[in-house]
């Protein structure tokens, strides 16, 4: 595969997502050196989603895509903000506006029951009628604190408590979340089927 087109405009996960798929070798670039729209997400799980992005994306440019739809889903709150992730507090929130308004959801939830996951569903469509799209998934488990914690990161990892390594999302090094994270776990999983198909 010479070329793939990473089908998100986010530029958090574009960055991520090159820097996992650099020592592949492939020629990736973003959506955004094609077109300027995005596709709508219409999906009600992050697997449709990321179906509808790359199909999109593949259509839009006549190459193979990949992309992901991934969230955060907090048991307390019966799963939400789940595929709203990024639309949590309204059409256009900021990251900021998402994260605040999980923490006021949140407010009243006891230490013991703020359990979380970021979930990503990651596909790859070889054009934009592919029957037999490639899909990988990655889920990411931790808790979510009273008040942000980090500076790196972005969306709702200054919040994302990471118990096995006692410090949140946000206070990781890029090349601790790219070896744990739910995007990194989905997009590793996805390259391995990419190279045996």
């Amino acid at each position: 595969m010479k070329q793939v087109v990473l089908a998100t405009g986010n530029p958090g996960k574009l960055k991520e997502m090159a820097e996992i798929l650099q020592p592949f070798g492939w020629g990736v670039a973003p959506q955004s050196d094609f077109f300027a729209d995005e596709a709508e997400e219409t999906g009600l799980s992050f697997i449709e989603n990321a179906i509808l992005k790359a199909r999109f994306a593949c259509r839009k440019t006549g190459l193979p895509a990949i992309a992901d739809d991934s969230g955060l889903e907090v048991a307390a709150l019966q799963g939400r903000p789940g595929v709203y992730s990024a639309r949590y507090a309204g059409p256009n929130a900021s990251d900021e506006d998402n994260l605040q308004r999980l923490l006021v959801d949140m407010e009243k939830v006891p230490p013991k029951q703020r359990q979380a996951s970021y979930y990503c569903a990651m596909v790859f469509c070889r054009h934009a009628d592919d029957p037999t799209p490639l899909i990988a998934l990655g889920r990411w488990k931790g808790e979510i604190l009273h008040a942000p914690q980090g500076d790196g990161g972005f969306g709702y990892d200054p919040i994302f408590w990471v118990p096995q390594l006692e410090r949140s999302a946000a206070q990781l090094s890029k090349q601790q979340k790219n070896a744990i994270s739910h995007r990194a776990q989905a997009l590793h999983a996805l390259v391995e089927q990419i190279k045996e198909a």
